[in-house]
């Protein structure tokens, strides 16, 4: 009893919670082969179904969204290679797998080669999105790989004709199907890529089964795609389909169609601005049109125009009393002019010498050279002056050293 008290009691939800965790992190991508049994297509569109071999029996279901890719109708008894992850459906405690993808088992063989060398590429690093380059905004011309008389390039030629009709094509044609396509597809791949003539390449055909699109997934297909000198779109297929060539290239598209308007994407967008500024354009033209038209009527309905004679008396009216006031503008100008004459006249004069010397002062010179002398320590015995008066000049000599008693 002590044992059952340290024990940890689960729920029966807890319990199968956990086991459904651990089933789906250990089976989290499986590919099962079998013979479909017990097959129900449910009107949700999901399809439920086991898959057999001799001795055992798995539960699967597909959901609607999976369901509605699958290329061929399954029956009871075919035999399926299905791809998913082992789940448990809790309300009955079942594990069961949910399928993904589901091929007929004579795909099984190129299945697994397509996985293997999937696995390749992407352990190389030809995956990475760090590798993958932007597509150019506004591309001169495009490049395309694609069979001259298939409905890709009549579907390509018409989407950039309608979104960018100044981009130029350069079709390299190729054989999309078939032995040697891909050689023939890669050969195209390298002649456009080192051309110098196109900006982006599209390599493209229509959809079809997984033995249809198998020389896309070619591996001398595949390198020569990843050592293309320009950016390289994918439009192999449906929506549904997916090859090699999509995993490398720059950009997978879903179809043909969209990967000409992923090119085109910036001149449609240039041309919806112009389309747009064109209009904004004719509409201000049509309201500027309007605002003068009703200007202009009423003008012609104003008084002054049906009595041109009072137009032109406001008009004179207006011209004297500007005048008017450009005349006593001027004079008050002047006035302070004449003002700022006699005050500076008057500073002048307070500075005249002659006004200073009437005063009573004198200016003394040394008579040898006539510099004016303004101390006493300049005035020595026996020295000659000239001292100036407001009325006239005198000369003197100096007697003593004595300052004080130079004038006495």
């Amino acid at each position: 009893m002590a044992d059952n008290k340290d024990r940890k009691i689960y729920e029966v939800s807890e319990i199968t919670g956990l086991i459904r965790g651990h089933l789906e992190d250990r089976f989290g991508d499986v590919t099962v082969t079998g013979e479909i049994g017990n097959w129900k297509a449910a009107p949700s569109g999901h399809a439920y179904f086991s898959l057999k071999d001799e001795n055992a029996l798995l539960q699967s279901v597909m959901w609607r969204s999976a369901f509605s890719r699958v290329r061929f109708r399954p029956a009871e008894g075919m035999k399926v290679v299905c791809r998913g992850r082992i789940s448990v459906f809790e309300p009955r405690g079942q594990y069961q797998l949910i399928v993904d993808s589901m091929q007929e088992a004579g795909e099984g063989d190129l299945w697994r080669q397509f996985e293997e060398l999937k696995q390749k590429f992407e352990n190389e690093g030809l995956f990475d999105p760090a590798r993958k380059r932007p597509l150019p905004e506004y591309p001169r011309t495009v490049g395309v790989v694609t069979s001259p008389t298939g409905a890709v390039i009549r579907d390509i030629v018409n989407v950039l004709g309608r979104r960018a009709p100044s981009v130029r094509i350069l079709l390299h044609p190729a054989r999309v199907q078939g032995t040697g396509s891909a050689e023939e597809i890669a050969r195209a791949v390298e002649r456009l890529g080192r051309s110098g003539h196109i900006d982006v390449l599209i390599v493209g055909r229509g959809g079809g089964s997984l033995e249809d699109l198998w020389e896309f997934n070619s591996e001398r297909l595949a390198r020569a795609i990843a050592a293309c000198p320009v950016p390289v779109v994918s439009a192999v297929g449906h929506e549904t389909d997916f090859t090699i060539c999509d995993f490398v290239a720059d950009l997978r598209a879903p179809t043909p169609s969209a990967a000409a308007e992923i090119v085109s994407m910036r001149y449609a967008d240039l041309l919806d601005r112009l389309y747009e500024l064109t209009e904004r354009s004719r509409r201000a033209l049509q309201n500027v049109h309007r605002d003068r038209r009703r200007h202009l009527e009423g003008l012609l309905a104003s008084h002054a125009l049906r009595q041109p004679e009072l137009l032109l008396r406001d008009s004179q009216q207006r011209v004297d009393l500007a005048l008017e006031r450009m005349s006593g503008h001027l004079s008050l100008r002047l006035e302070r002019a004449q003002a700022g004459v006699r005050r500076l006249l008057g500073s002048i004069e307070g500075h005249n010498p002659e006004l200073i010397l009437k005063k009573g002062y004198a200016i003394v010179r040394r008579a040898r050279d006539g510099k004016v002398l303004v101390s006493v320590k300049a005035l020595k015995k026996n020295l000659p002056v000239d001292m100036e008066l407001h009325d006239g000049t005198r000369r003197a000599v100096v007697t003593d050293d004595n300052s004080r008693d130079l004038f006495e």
